[in-house]
Order: C-alpha cells, then structure tokens, then sequence
C-alpha cells in the first residue's frame, strides 16, 4: 500500500464510488453480478462493559466500531493504492500555504434526516473530535485550526507541513449534525440508517440516499459477540453470515466447510511488546536488542498466528510502500543476546513483570510463549493478565513491559504520529528521540516521493537500532463467512467495517 500523495483526488476522475469498490474484493464470483436485497448478519467483538455509542470517543469494541462506520461518514476511508480514499469528502487539496489542506464535501451528503451536510457540521464534529480526543485523532494545534472554506469546504491547517493528513484522518472524523451530543437516534449520513438498537447489537438499514451510491443490501445486522470462541461457533452453525475478525483458529476450521469462505488480511494486525525507553530495566538500548534476539519469530507465528501471518522485523507499518526490506532480518541468537544483557548490567536474577490482557486474538498467549523464550536468554518474566480496562487505566503508556495491539498496518508515519513523536499522547514506549522527531517532521514536509522515502526508512531504522518496540510478527486478519456473501473487504485493519459493497447471491 501506498502512502497518500500531496494531491487532489477528486481530479483523478475516479468519483466515491468507483474508489469504494477499488477498495473491496470478493469472497466469491456470480455470473449474474451483484444483486439487490437480503440482510447480511454479522458477528463481531465486543465487550458489553466497552460499549460505546459516541463515534468521537474511544470505540474499542468491534461491533461498535463497524456501527459507526456504516451510520456515520468519516471524510477519509482506508484504501488499496494509495491507501486513503474519499467518503464525506469527495476530495482535498494542500493548497499554498503547505499546512493547510481544503477537504471538499461531497456533493449531495445529506443526513439521514433528510438536512445537507454542512461546512459548519464538519468544523463541529472536528473540533469535538480534537477536544475528546486530542491531537492524535485531528492532528491540530488546537479546535480553531478547523474552519469552514466556503459552503461545501472545511480547512483544516497543522502546525507543519504534513502532506499524510488525508490518511491521518482515516475512518476516526464521523461526521454528526452541528451541536449533537446525544447519540441514542444515531444520525449520520452514512450508506445505513439506524433501526433499532439494543446492547451493542443494531439493525441497520440501507440509505438509498447516499451520496455514494445506494448499497445493495435491504439491510445488515450486527450482533455483538463477547469472544472468538461464540462468534466462531455462530458462523459455523449458520447463525451468521459473516464472522468479522474471528481469527486463524476458525479460519482453519472453516476452511473445509464446503458453505463457508474464509478471507485473508495480510498485514493486518500486530501485537508488538512494548518496552518502556524513558526509564525502567528497559531504558538501555541494548537490553531491548537482547529480548529481541531472544524471540524465535517463527515460532511465534506457527503458534500464535497457527501459520496466517508472517515474520516481522521490529518496525510497524510492515505493509507500507516504504517499508524498508534492506534491514537485516534480526533471528534468534540467544549467545549475543546473553552478552548485551552482561554488556548493560541487566540484572537476570529479578524477574520482571509482562503485562498483557485478552483483547487481540492471540494476545495473552503471544505474551506466554515470549515469557518461555526469554527465558532461555536470562530473562525471567511473569506474566500478567488485566482486564482491558484496568489495563488502560494502570498500564498502558506507564508500565516497563506489556503487549499492545494495533488493527491497521500499513503506514510508518501513522504509527510515529500516534504513538512515537514526542508530542503524542499516546507514546507507548515513551520514547523522547531528537533524531526521530526531525525525521518525522522531514517525512511530512517532503515536496517529493524520494525525500519522503528517505524520511520513513530514516524513522525505521531508528526504530530498529533503539526503538521501543519488539515486533516479533503481523498477524493476517481472517474473516469467516457464507459463501453467498460477495465482495466483502480485503483490506487489512479497520478497512474490513466498509461493508457498504457486499451483497448476497442468490
């Protein structure tokens, strides 16, 4: 995938539409083509204690994230080549001044209410993006940097030059009507309407008015699932058409199911160990070195993943157009890893606490199986299971050593936007390097594709020397569903909610 160009997609003469279906593949072909009708029941993950219906706070739950994004418009959408696409902006443009950026709504956005999509609606929903959420969702420094540019344009202006700002603000800027706080009648002005709505499960219906053409479906019901195990088994039994992000377990099982197709995300999620930089045991660079030699990549991805992913190398955004593939592929070697840890007088008689928490496919077995490798370095761990709750609340952003996950991975600099800048709130290892920051901000200001290579692979490579992460693989994602289901997203990450293309055979 590549990374988005400073340019003005609408003159591309590829309209919404025609970009949305670029975006999708097929879990299936029909000689008759798509056809209309039918509701399309889709199983997905969440917590009943994570539910949360406001589209500009946290949506940690599956199921509340694909709602959202069927309901509501964000002005940007995951795609293929480059990898951002329209949705309420039709198109944008970096104009004069290199830190602004003029997004264009799409002609004939209308909420499902019936009312047009405003300048002033978009400038409202952004700036109670940018208040909830900060910098890290509407990177801006600060709500008045968001205005309306005539009646069908917002400007959005950054404190640099950031050419990537189209694909920063990917499927996070929902779009709701001037004023709106209340999110129990949920309208947006997405491809469906809310019909119903009950404990994280919704039915959805088809909004023949959408800008970017009517979807095929009558509608889609979403049903929430507490984990992989139920969500796997309702797919199996046919209680659900589409089982989103169930993981390999159920993709290896599906796959000799006759009635059933499982699709593959490559890229999709990673699951890195965060090892705290700023301070701690793991502040020396050579003792985060040491546990990465001690990982056994291979291992971890015949296990964890059961064979659907593959090695990575200690960088997020391994699908990104300027992934560096000339850094060394690090392996395992314990000898070396042994000597960097006496090397840094690391203490091996302590044992040191992972944390970890059910949340990702694999996540806490992935933490375990780590735990029995570094072992055999010198490294003793224990594992530590939170609730995901807890766990953000007490670990994330301020323990030495735990397990993230991110569910998109195909961009270096949205990774070191959001979580390795020194600005970010979100700076998971707590890192605070001069060299990467200048990196960054020479990526974002890049006039040329060469200039902004170099700036990435310049990022990576301080990843891979000091960075904070250990990136042992990127798993796929995998979703199980009905063989009558078509043209459901191959997109990795959040790109796999785009349901508005699918439709049903007959």
């Amino acid at each position: 995938m590549r990374v988005s160009r400073r340019q003005f997609i609408a003159g591309s003469g590829l309209g919404v539409a025609g970009l949305l279906v670029a975006a999708c593949g097929s879990s299936g072909s029909s000689g008759n083509g798509p056809r209309s009708g039918g509701v399309l029941r889709v199983g997905a993950l969440g917590k009943s204690a994570k539910i949360e219906r406001d589209p500009h706070k946290t949506l940690s739950n599956d199921s509340d994230f694909m709602i959202a994004s069927l309901v509501f418009d964000a002005l940007t959408v995951p795609a293929a080549k480059p990898n951002v696409a329209p949705r309420l902006a039709s198109g944008w443009t970096q104009l004069e001044d290199p830190r602004s950026w003029r997004f264009t709504i799409a002609a004939g956005a209308k909420f499902h209410d019936g009312s047009p999509v405003r300048a002033e609606d978009v400038v409202w929903s952004l700036r109670r993006l940018r208040e909830i959420a900060g910098e890290t969702k509407v990177p801006v420094a600060s709500a008045d940097a968001i205005s309306a540019d005539g009646v069908d344009g917002v400007r959005i202006t950054t404190a640099s030059p950031n050419r990537d700002l189209p694909m920063l603000l990917r499927l996070m800027t929902f779009v709701v009507k001037e004023g709106t706080t209340d999110f129990t009648t949920a309208v947006g002005s997405g491809p469906f309407r809310l019909e119903s709505y009950h404990d994280g499960n919704a039915r959805l219906v088809r909004n023949d008015a959408w800008h970017g053409g009517a979807p095929k479906l009558d509608a889609i019901e979403v049903q929430r699932f507490e984990s992989t195990t139920a969500l796997a088994n309702a797919v199996l039994a046919g209680q659900i058409d589409l089982a989103s992000n169930v993981g390999a377990v159920a993709g290896r099982t599906a796959a000799g199911r006759r009635e059933l197709s499982v699709v593959r995300r490559a890229n999709d999620v990673v699951i890195p160990i965060v090892m705290r930089t700023a301070d701690g045991p793991f502040a020396d660079a050579r003792v985060r070195t040491a546990l990465r030699l001690a990982v056994d990549r291979d291992t971890m991805v015949k296990q964890i993943t059961s064979g659907y992913g593959s090695p990575a190398n200690d960088v997020l955004g391994t699908a990104d157009a300027t992934y560096d593939t000339t850094l060394p592929q690090r392996g395992r070697d314990l000898a070396r890893a042994r000597t960097l840890l006496a090397e840094a007088g690391f203490d091996t008689g302590r044992t040191y606490q992972l944390v970890t928490k059910d949340e990702a496919v694999g996540e806490v077995d992935s933490a375990r199986l780590f735990a029995t490798q570094a072992a055999e370095a010198g490294v003793k761990l224990e594992v530590v299971v939170q609730d995901a709750n807890v766990f953000y609340d007490q670990t994330w952003l301020k323990a030495p050593l735990y397990t993230a996950n991110w569910g998109t991975n195909d961009s270096v600099i949205f990774f070191a936007s959001k979580t390795m800048v020194s600005t970010t709130k979100w700076n998971e290892a707590g890192i605070h390097d001069p060299d990467l920051d200048a990196a960054y901000l020479r990526a974002l200001s890049a006039t040329d594709d060469n200039a902004y290579a170099a700036a990435s692979r310049e990022i990576q490579r301080i990843e891979y020397d000091r960075g904070g992460y250990l990136v042992w693989g990127a798993a796929d994602g995998v979703d199980v569903a009905s063989t009558k289901v078509r043209d459901l997203p191959t997109l990795a990450g959040y790109g796999r909610v785009q349901l508005e293309r699918a439709w049903l055979a007959g």
